[in-house]
């Protein structure tokens, strides 16, 4: 069964290209991190902005970041973050 979300999500575009006006099937264009500088076809996902995209994984470590930075983590935050990556403590 084909997984139907899609890997590349392009956030700020104005108009749709013509295949997908066309209701054909979009084909799959390589496109890469800003980050890490990983593929889509390496991520789970990503997001795809004017001029910079950005992996799901690199996502995750940048809200991880702006969450810890000031040395508090909030029990809230935690939860987050033990949702996200899975952990317990």
């Amino acid at each position: 069964m084909e997984d139907k979300r899609k890997k590349v999500v392009s956030i700020g575009s104005k108009t749709k290209k013509q295949s997908e006006a066309k209701n054909e099937p979009p084909k799959t264009e390589l496109e890469y991190c800003s980050f890490c500088g990983r593929p889509n076809t390496m991520v789970p996902k990503l997001v795809k902005g004017p001029g910079v995209n950005i992996c799901s994984e690199c996502t995750l470590i940048a809200v991880q970041y702006l969450i810890l930075q000031d040395g508090a983590l909030s029990a809230e935050a935690q939860r987050i973050i033990d949702m996200l990556w899975g952990t317990k403590r």
